[in-house]
């Protein structure tokens, strides 16, 4: 009679022991500066895991790994993970984590000690981003990355709720804008969940999100990324107004802005809110001089 296959125990994860049990050793205290929330549930980090769809041949890119409560599942699911950590203390502890919960993947992580915002190289070619990213730089972050590092097909990020509503957001919703516009240009982002307060040490005054993403090919356009972003900037600087009068200083005129949404088929009476990234880089591009 053959024997019923029993189901693998999951890996160890961090939980709020853990967690403070680490942070006690190195003397670090989360910090509001550096938007630190530490998550203590392993459940929950199986869930980020899941919700990013990580392969296992992948090298995944993490920024803000904190304690390494993510880092750990994520080294379970992929082949490599390269961790950039702005705090110099919590970058040195991470590699002894990894050693002592993951013997076996220690050589798998890589560790950054730098800015998220001016990192431009990596030891590795990352093709997924995964991380829970500080509330206050999420958006410029990501975008960040997208635009140095091309090789990122797609990935998961936790930020807060409502900036994870705004990241998704299409045109016509109530929360699209300026960060749903420009993270259209990279790529497909689409709300993948919420997680709540109790499950990060300390915990925050308001839920997290989870947005993930796919990247795909930017509009068609003789107009540079800098160049439509100019025009998302200055549609969205003034929303109640038209967009022929919030493109009139970028433009130069009320009536050249009215012409540049014309030649693009944008209606000049219409606000920034209701179209989408194809029709800023038409803007843009209308603007710019026929060569002869």
């Amino acid at each position: 009679m053959t024997e019923p296959q029993s189901t693998p125990t999951p890996q160890a994860l961090l939980g709020a022991t853990e967690i403070r049990r680490l942070a006690e050793e190195i003397g670090v205290r989360p910090t509001k500066t550096l938007g630190q929330n530490f998550v203590i549930d392993g459940n929950t980090i199986r869930r980020i895991v899941a919700a990013a769809r990580v392969d296992p041949q992948e090298t995944v890119l993490e920024v803000g790994p904190g304690l390494g409560s993510l880092t750990l599942g994520l080294l379970d699911a992929a082949a490599h993970v390269v961790a950039v950590e702005i705090d110099p203390v919590l970058a040195a502890k991470l590699p002894s984590t990894i050693a002592d919960f993951r013997p076996e993947k220690a050589a798998n992580l890589d560790v950054v000690l730098a800015d998220a915002m001016r990192v431009t190289e990596l030891p590795r070619v990352p093709t997924a981003l995964v991380a829970n990213l500080p509330y206050n730089v999420a958006v410029p972050v990501v975008l960040h990355l997208l635009e140095r590092f091309p090789s990122l097909q797609h990935g998961l990020v936790m930020v807060q709720d409502e900036v994870a509503d705004r990241m998704a957001a299409g045109p016509g919703s109530k929360t699209y804008g300026v960060p749903s516009v420009k993270a259209a240009w990279y790529s497909q982002m689409r709300k993948a969940g919420v997680i709540g307060m109790n499950v990060f040490w300390p915990a925050p005054k308001i839920s997290s999100g989870l947005v993930g993403f796919t990247r795909h090919e930017p509009p068609v356009t003789r107009a540079s990324r800098e160049e439509v972003f100019a025009v998302i900037d200055a549609a969205f600087a003034q929303r109640r107004k038209t967009l022929r009068a919030a493109l009139a200083g970028w433009a130069g005129s009320p009536a050249e802005a009215e012409r540049c949404l014309r030649e693009a088929g944008v209606d000049p009476s219409a606000r920034g809110e209701v179209i989408d990234v194809a029709a800023f880089a038409r803007i843009a591009e209308a603007k710019i001089p026929l060569t002869a």
